[in-house]
């Protein structure tokens, strides 16, 4: 991955977290290492224990589906499953109290002027 893109990457999930916490979700951890891979961002949205991947992409560029969120399909789907368990079984004296889990993906487009974010809750 170049840095350009580690670096949009980087800038859609601290916008995508401090979404979040404006929506008073709290965020447990960011870029939460497993022996499987990275989670994008680990909170609670009240008592829903959410894993929320997080895919960018810029305006107007030809590499990418025009939609970073379309990018989240059945493979990835599987691997963030894969890694959230390993989440939750490594902190298993420690999780907090939730009552469900659920996967969310945003997809964030930085343009010129302006950013959009597609935020699909319940997303798989």
């Amino acid at each position: 991955m170049t840095e350009a893109r580690r670096r949009i990457g980087r800038a859609a999930e601290d916008l995508v977290a401090s979404r979040l916490r404006g929506d008073r979700w709290e965020i447990l951890e960011r870029n939460a290492r497993t022996r499987y891979g990275e989670l994008d961002i680990v909170a609670l949205d009240g008592r829903t224990l959410v894993f929320v991947e997080v895919k960018a992409g810029r305006a107007g560029s030809r590499f990418g589906p025009e939609r970073p969120i379309l990018s989240i399909g059945p493979r990835k789907q599987r691997q963030v499953r894969r890694l959230a368990v390993a989440w939750m079984a490594a902190r298993r004296g420690s999780l907090p109290r939730f009552a469900e889990i659920r996967f969310d993906a945003v997809g964030v487009v930085f343009g010129m002027n302006q950013v959009e974010v597609e935020h699909i809750r319940s997303a798989f």
